[in-house]
């Protein structure tokens, strides 16, 4: 179904997109320097998940509707940027979201749930991978959903893979930021304020015609 030139194409371009800095692996990394590797793989797993219930709509056609229809893309919109904004606001205000506090830290519950939420209920990704898949996809190599569905689940183990390694590395980092508080005071600000940015861009999209 997925010739090798195409595949490799595919991989590498996966790669520079996961790579890319944004909320979710700003979240992982936050996730590993302030609560270890477990915390990091967890939140990484959930921006996977989140990678593949946008695939899923993208493949079934709910993406489609969403762009077709003003009042859904709206919502979305609106849901998102709202979300991502009280992520950081909520960094900001309290600025633990890199915190070396036992009592500061999430349940590993929520860490995951937190990082299914902050990729599904932003629009952006979901508005990507309909714009990204669809290139790698042809007719005459089977059903097209399958093959959606197919590279979607490859962009969705790549981020968490990716995202699980970048949160490990920072977790070797917590030592050193331990006995630097203003390095920490200064993450959780920058964290903070991208988490802002993503959701102001979010309320900056426009709805696009099929």
């Amino acid at each position: 179904m997925f010739p090798i030139d195409t595949l490799l194409a595919y991989l590498a371009a996966c790669v520079v997109v996961v790579l890319s800095p944004g909320p979710d692996n700003i979240l992982a990394i936050s996730r590993g320097l302030s609560q270890g590797r477990m915390a990091a793989a967890l939140s990484s797993l959930g921006a996977g998940i989140g990678i593949m219930c946008h695939a899923l709509a993208a493949a079934f056609g709910l993406s489609l509707i969403i762009q077709s229809s003003p009042q859904a893309f709206w919502l979305v919109k609106a849901v998102g940027a709202l979300y991502l904004l009280w992520l950081g606001y909520k960094a900001l205000a309290a600025g633990n979201l890199i915190s070396f506090t036992p009592s500061a830290h999430l349940p590993l519950r929520k860490v995951f749930i937190t990082g299914v939420l902050s990729n599904v209920l932003n629009p952006k990704p979901g508005l990507f991978v309909l714009a990204f898949l669809p290139q790698f996809v042809h007719a005459s190599r089977g059903s097209v959903t399958l093959q959606m569905l197919g590279y979607g689940a490859i962009f969705a183990l790549m981020t968490a893979i990716i995202f699980t390694l970048m949160g490990g590395f920072a977790s070797r980092l917590a030592g050193w930021l331990q006995a630097r508080p203003r390095v920490i005071k200064g993450v959780n600000i920058g964290a903070g304020l991208t988490f802002m940015a993503a959701g102001l861009s979010v309320l900056t999209l426009k709805q696009r015609s099929v």
